[in-house]
This record gives structure tokens, sequence and C-alpha cells, in this order.
């Protein structure tokens, strides 16, 4: 669809399709949310201070210098903390956020509301005015996703695309697309139809390699370390193992056992460990050398990301869209985030992370490494919430995580996940959290201005 370009004062906005103001009641004034004093959101997360061995792979699978790896590292943690104090300011009329540019110089936002244009363009961001605010979106995808019966192959991924202002839905034919459309009861209007005759598969091996195996056969790669009280472990992705199932490591050791995993529906595991194995912020990266991983802050569409896989070891490329639904042979899972990342058979429950943020574990894709392909992971901090488990860090100490709250003003506790508009309490103050994650000790909110907000 095409794009006009309008002005604003001396601003220039980009408005995406025919934008209809009449009928909607006009915004109040949002006034630009003020930065708080503290560290940068690159220093909290560690984006100033990157891995040689996640730079190297940056320069190689996006074709960046090293400075440009180095500053879309920097420029990525900076723009997850201004979109998260928009979304919190636009409430509703919040439509998505991305960065995009070789080095993620530019955040875009997106609203309903024209009238929020000098709020979002004062803290450095390009504003675009579209039809339908993101819950419309999701309400869209998730009435798709509803009447999806069995495997559902003709049809196999369906997403909200925020840069687009749809929901996209892959399908085998526009035929198939069409009567799934019409099925949902969903306006034709806020759908797209992408034609592909990909279609993803899981991504475990019936094989030998040097990660863990599953009852002495099946090959999957360890997602991230974590802990449950005394208990050591990793997360790692459902359709690996079924709880019960036993492990060997990469050395056929005796490893461990599935504590806990779900499949489809959603794609997620995590297996105890026994008093031989210790668990580790660590990460394989290229050549074997380790990346250490330092919370699980979620990045933003458009961010740079990394994955660790047995099979194919060390690649990178970028997250394009969040909270998609995809359908397996096995059956459909929801709520998974689609890359450009390529991974092959045995790559399955391995780990993707965002400089040093972990972000989620192997689902599936289609295609290979050789000619690339498409990616899905299991994103970590459903996984840590489910499961009541704590991720491994280098900065942060091991513990049971606190039972999840109602989603009203709570006492802030480190362990818990926190998603995006979470009010808090810490020392008599009151808190709105900006970016998804999991709570460290060392994270208090008065200190990390970059994740959460005075109110």
């Amino acid at each position: 669809m095409a794009h006009r370009h309008v002005s604003a004062g001396c601003a220039a906005l980009t408005v995406l399709g025919a934008l209809v103001l009449t009928g909607r009641p006009a915004a109040a004034a949002v006034e630009p949310p003020a930065p708080a004093p503290g560290p940068s959101a690159a220093e909290t997360l560690g984006a100033n201070n990157p891995s040689p061995v996640v730079l190297r792979a940056l320069q190689r699978d996006l074709s960046l210098t090293e400075a440009q790896a180095r500053t879309r590292l920097m420029n990525e943690a900076e723009a997850g903390t201004r979109a998260g104090r928009l979304q919190n300011a636009l409430g509703e009329r919040f439509a998505g956020a991305w960065v995009s540019g070789a080095a993620s110089a530019d955040l875009t936002v997106a609203t309903t509301e024209i009238a929020d244009t000098p709020a979002i363009e004062a803290v450095g961001a390009r504003a675009l005015v579209v039809r339908t605010p993101l819950a419309d979106l999701r309400a869209a995808k998730a009435k798709l996703d509803a009447v999806v019966t069995g495997k559902a192959l003709d049809t196999p991924v369906r997403y909200v695309d925020v840069r687009t202002n749809r929901v996209t839905v892959q399908a085998t034919s526009r035929a198939a697309a069409d009567t799934l459309v019409a099925a949902a009861g969903v306006d034709s209007a806020l759908v797209d139809v992408k034609v592909s005759a990909d279609r993803p598969r899981a991504l475990y091996a019936i094989r030998g390699g040097d990660a863990f195996f599953i009852d002495g056969s099946a090959r999957c790669s360890v997602g991230f370390s974590v802990t449950k009280g005394d208990r050591q472990g990793f997360a790692t992705a459902g359709h690996c193992g079924q709880a019960g199932a036993r492990t060997t490591g990469f050395n056929r050791a005796d490893q461990g056992t599935f504590q806990a995993s779900v499949f489809p529906g959603q794609d997620m595991s995590w297996v105890g460990v026994n008093s031989d194995w210790t668990a580790t912020p660590a990460v394989k990266g290229e050549g074997g050398q380790d990346v250490q991983t330092a919370g699980s802050v979620r990045a933003l569409t458009g961010a740079a990301v990394c994955r660790s896989g047995s099979t194919t070891g060390w690649h990178c490329g970028t997250i394009e869209q969040h909270d998609t639904s995809v359908s397996y042979d096995e059956g459909t899972v929801h709520g998974v985030t689609r890359t450009t990342v390529c991974a092959e058979p045995g790559d399955s429950g391995g780990s993707y992370i965002s400089g040093v943020q972990a972000q989620g574990v192997t689902s599936g894709g289609s295609g290979d490494c050789r000619r690339g392909g498409t990616t899905f992971y299991q994103p970590i901090n459903p996984v840590l919430s489910a499961y009541g488990l704590t991720l491994t860090t280098s900065t942060a100490e091991s513990g049971t995580p606190a039972p999840q709250d109602s989603g009203q003003a709570d006492a802030w506790t480190a362990g818990r996940v926190y998603e995006v508009g979470a009010r808090v309490t810490h020392d008599g103050l009151a808190y709105e959290c900006l970016q998804p994650h999991q709570a460290q000790g060392a994270w208090q909110p008065a200190r990390t201005p970059s994740l959460w907000q005075l109110v």
C-alpha cells in the first residue's frame, strides 16, 4: 500500500493508508515522557560492553561494520525504553513500535491519533498514524487462531505485523487464507496474505551430536540455565521431551530429567539436572567462546538477535514479529517470535540472545543455514513465569521467584516477570514497567530508569 506524506508543523509525519479521523474522539495532548536520572539503558542492559563473539556474528550475518554493530546494540537498548514510555503514555491508541536501519538508529512508534505526534517526536522517534490500534489487531489475530482446527498446514503462520498495521496470514494459497478469514469473521481489510510453500517444522533430530540427548536417542540444544530454589537446570523447547523423560549431556553422561513440558499450544520445558552439572550464564558462541547472559529484557521488533544451536552453531538475524502463531505437523503453537535467523534440526531448544539479554529458545522454522530461512522462538520470560524459574545471569543471585501478582500495584519482587504497564511499589514509591523482563536484585526500580518510570 502506498504511503502519503503530510506535514505536522515543521516535522514530517507518515500516514499509513487512508486516515479517517471523523467519528473518533480527539485525543488529549500527551506530554512527552520525561527520562529519569540514573544509568542509561545501554549500561543497565550491558549493551555498552558487547561480547566480541556477538559483534563478529552481527558483522557476518547482517553485513555490518564493527562500529555499526556496536552502535546498533546501544540504539536498540535505548529504543526499548523510549518505546515503553510511549506505550504507557498512549494507552489504547498505541499501535506498535520498531527499530530500523543498519544501526537501528530509527525508532518508529505507531498511534491512531495525529495529536500524539508531538509527544512521539519529542523523544526522537518517528510518528506513524495508522487506522487500527495494536489491541484490535491482536483481537483479530485471536479470532483467526480460534477457528484454526487440526494441523492447519494450509495456513501455518499468523501474526500481527506492526510495521504494516495488519494481521498477516501465511498460507499455501490465497483461497486457504480467504477461507480462514471468512470463518473467523475478521474484516479482510485488516489482513494481509503471504502465499508461500514453506511449512515450518519443529527442529529436533534423532542422531548423534554434542548437545543433550533425550531418552538416549533424540537430540536437542540447551536454552538457558535456570534455578528453582536449590535445583539447577535449563530451559529448552517443549517438543524436545515430555515430563519424566531422562537426559544425557553432550558427553553422554547422565544429566537430568524433564520436570515439566508443554507442546503444542506453547513450546516450553525445563530440565532439572543432577549434582554433576552446574548452571552458568554462558551461551556457546562462535568458535566455542562464551557469551554471558545478563537478563531477559525483551528486544523490539527489528532488533538484532543471535541463536546458538548444536547443529549449525552461532547465527544472527533480526526479530520480525512477536506474538506469532505457527502450525507444525504436531499442532499449533501460540506466542512465539518470528525471526530471520536460520536453523536446522537439532538446533531446537537452543538460545536466542540480543546482546546479553536472553530472548527465547528455538521452536521451529523453515529453510536451512545454506539458503537461509525463517525461525520461531518460544520467548523465555513466559517460561520463567510459568514454571517459577530464575534465569541464571552474570549479575543476579539465584532464587525462587515469588508467585505472579494480579497485575495491580504491588511490592516489587526480584524473580517476578513484569510486562509493560505493570505497576509496583518499592521504598514507598510507585513505578510503571517500561520493558518486559524478569526482575533481578540489582535491578531495583529506582536504579533502573530504563526499565521503570516513577508514577
